[in-house]
């Protein structure tokens, strides 16, 4: 268990036999119960150099092992369970806890050995199971880490642990935070961790030297911060009240945690009051307001739970708190949960040590469904690492905030800055002349978006580039007189990343025919074959997205066969196509058949010459010069000639509709 450096978690104190005990183990275990770990690892140590007895020798080393756990010290911990191990210690347990502390100092390969050592002797065990699938997990959040970027706040870290930010009325510039450090009031050392009793601190954000200012006491009058262990705190939406945790000591015995309410006045706090939330419960800690102040969540290890530490909720009525309601067992675990943090946009954040996690203590947001259900989702990497992650806090509104974290680099528990950089998404284009592909200048994008966006960018140079918005569909359509127009449409919703998109947009020119690809007709005759109707498609698309040009349908033949029946055929299958498009609803009048039979050879061009390279750009394709080329090459060419085309009659067509008959 991740013990934090706030404040103690005292439990009962148990009343032990001394029968047969040697004085420090007495007391080693007895610190233990009440949760000094700091003192008990010292007494476990000295009881173990003095007793002969190998049992009890092995029973103190498994002993210090938990303590190191508790307080955090995890590579220790597994030093000492391994020393256990090896010495016989009997417990199967031992073999688990010293996997998870394995898989914690990311020894994965011993850890996953260890665990499956243990579950040789304690088949299906799930806690096993889980830690296997943590490792699992692990690997995959850092291989998919998510978009937050963290950094360590040098100005406001000590050598001594600093955790548990929250901002003061929401806003970015000013923080209340736990800190042991030698500025701290208490009255001696901790026996939980072996540093100071923890306080309260303030820290400002200087805008004139863009750096976090020297912390200083919350509380300089002594009102909030005594003697006794302050720390992890709440305020209210305006920063006006504080609701914060105390664990007061009675000549070194632990007298539990306790919530205490104040409000600012001026500058000055008032006297606390202590919260009465938890009944007979010794442990109420890390109080967590609501946004409207309406629910208090906190931590506590009262009857009812799910197990170990669990997150607590209660509602507030004008200063007054009803009954506790235990948060259920989607959120708390047999494990640890802890510091909650309610966002302002109705999430839920906490830290724990009970679900599938890095190790340690994770950072996990919970979120209601459509059907009012908690779902809980770990933070992921780089939020969460293989040590202990907790304390999280956001800034009002915004998708950034600070968290605790004794990661490696840290100095032990360190406050770090995070934030998720808004998605960015652009699109650009690069507009093309078809015939020439060249870039075209001068041409214009028209831009229509989901969002109600309609405007008209120019290009430059070719190029058109603007910033898109999330969670909505883009067409874009660029133009040029002269020219056909061109369409791409991207979406940005759903998306969870930044995303860049880039395109190319062709406009055809309308000075010369357009050929109609891959248009096939029954062998002499003008019935249209079913393979070309997904070109004639794209030609009805054509005319819709521009609805202001006439065409002419050319229908060529090869040379082959008399000059009548050529013009006939022609004639026929540019017909057959008008038709086609007619049926699709295109208005007749924007549409002539015209039959040029064998009239008109094709004039090889710049896409032709690259592909056939008996041809080259301006060669024309008449009978005289078939008839000098190979068989094969013949026949190449009066197939090419074989085509059918549209060429731009007008641009200033206006779609005619009939009066709406009188009734």
């Amino acid at each position: 268990m991740k013990q934090i450096r706030l404040v103690v978690f005292p439990v009962l104190i148990l009343i032990l036999s001394a029968c047969g005990s040697a004085k420090y183990g007495r007391e080693a275990t007895l610190s233990k119960d009440i949760g000094e770990y700091y003192k008990a690892i010292e007494q476990y140590k000295k009881a173990r150099k003095k007793e002969k007895s190998r049992e009890k020798r092995i029973d103190y080393a498994y002993k210090i092992a938990d303590c190191y756990r508790a307080i955090g010290q995890y590579e220790y911990a597994a030093q000492n369970y391994k020393f256990a191990i090896r010495l016989g210690y009997p417990d199967p347990e031992a073999l688990l806890n010293y996997a998870e502390m394995l898989r914690i100092t990311q020894k994965y390969e011993e850890a996953t050995e260890t665990y499956r050592t243990y579950l040789d002797s304690v088949p299906g065990d799930q806690r096993a199971l889980d830690g296997i699938e943590a490792m699992r997990k692990t690997q995959e959040w850092v291989a998919n880490p998510t978009r937050h970027i963290i950094n360590p706040i040098k100005e406001i870290n000590s050598r001594e642990s600093d955790f548990a930010p929250v901002f003061v009325g929401g806003r970015d510039n000013e923080i209340i935070f736990t800190s042991t450090r030698k500025a701290a009031t208490g009255r001696k050392e901790s026996m939980i961790t072996g540093q100071k009793y923890a306080d309260l601190f303030r820290a400002t954000f200087g805008v004139q030297r863009q750096k976090w200012q020297q912390p200083k006491l919350l509380d300089e009058n002594l009102i909030i911060n005594t003697g006794e262990e302050e720390g992890a705190a709440t305020l209210s939406s305006t920063g006006e009240q504080m609701i914060f945790t105390r664990c007061r000591y009675d000549k070194a015995k632990a007298m539990g945690t306790e919530l205490y309410s104040t409000s600012q006045s001026r500058g000055s706090w008032s006297d606390p009051i202590k919260l009465e939330v938890t009944g007979d419960s010794i442990i109420a800690a890390h109080p967590a307001m609501s946004a409207d102040g309406s629910v208090l969540y906190f931590v506590s290890d009262m009857a009812g739970g799910q197990g170990g530490k669990d997150i607590w909720m209660v509602e507030s009525n004008g200063g007054s708190y009803g009954k506790p309601v235990n948060m259920g067992a989607t959120i708390n675990t047999a494990g640890d949960e802890m510091f909650p943090f309610a966002r302002d946009n109705g999430e839920l954040y906490f830290a724990s040590n009970g679900h599938i996690g890095m190790g340690g203590f994770d950072l996990y947001v919970a979120a209601k469904n459509e059907d009012n259900v908690w779902i809980v989702k770990n933070m992921g990497s780089p939020m969460n690492s293989p040590a202990d992650d907790f304390g999280i806090s956001y800034v009002t509104g915004e998708n950034k905030g600070m968290f605790s974290s004794n990661r490696k680099g840290s100095r032990g528990d360190d406050i770090y800055e995070f934030m998720v950089p808004p998605k960015v998404y652009q699109v650009e284009a690069d507009i093309f002349n078809k015939e020439t592909n060249a870039k075209l200048d001068g041409a214009t994008v028209r831009v229509i978006a989901t969002d109600g966006t309609n405007l008209k960018v120019r290009a430059s140079n070719g190029n058109f580039k603007m910033n898109l918005k999330p969670e909505t569909e883009y067409v874009f359509a660029a133009y040029k007189d002269g020219f056909l127009r061109d369409k791409a449409a991207v979406s940005t919703i759903g998306l969870e990343e930044s995303k860049d998109y880039r395109f190319t947009m062709y406009l055809t020119p309308t000075d010369a025919p357009i050929k109609v690809e891959n248009i096939s007709y029954e062998f002499g005759s003008w019935e249209l074959m079913e393979s070309s109707k997904a070109s004639l498609d794209s030609l009805v698309q054509i005319l819709i997205f521009n609805p202001t040009i006439t065409i002419e349908l050319m229908a060529h033949t090869d040379h082959v066969g008399s000059d009548q029946f050529n013009f006939d055929l022609s004639q026929k299958r540019a017909q057959s196509v008008v038709d086609y498009l007619i049926e699709k609803g295109i208005n007749p009048a924007r549409l002539v058949a015209k039959g040029y039979g064998e009239t008109w050879p094709k004039t090889v061009t710049r896409e032709l010459a690259k592909q056939y390279d008996f041809l080259k750009r301006g060669d024309e394709l008449t009978e005289a010069f078939i008839n000098k080329l190979t068989p094969e090459q013949q026949e190449i060419a009066t197939s090419i000639n074989r085509r059918t085309e549209f060429r731009v009659l007008s641009t200033d067509f206006i779609e005619k509709f009939d009066a709406e008959p009188e009734r």
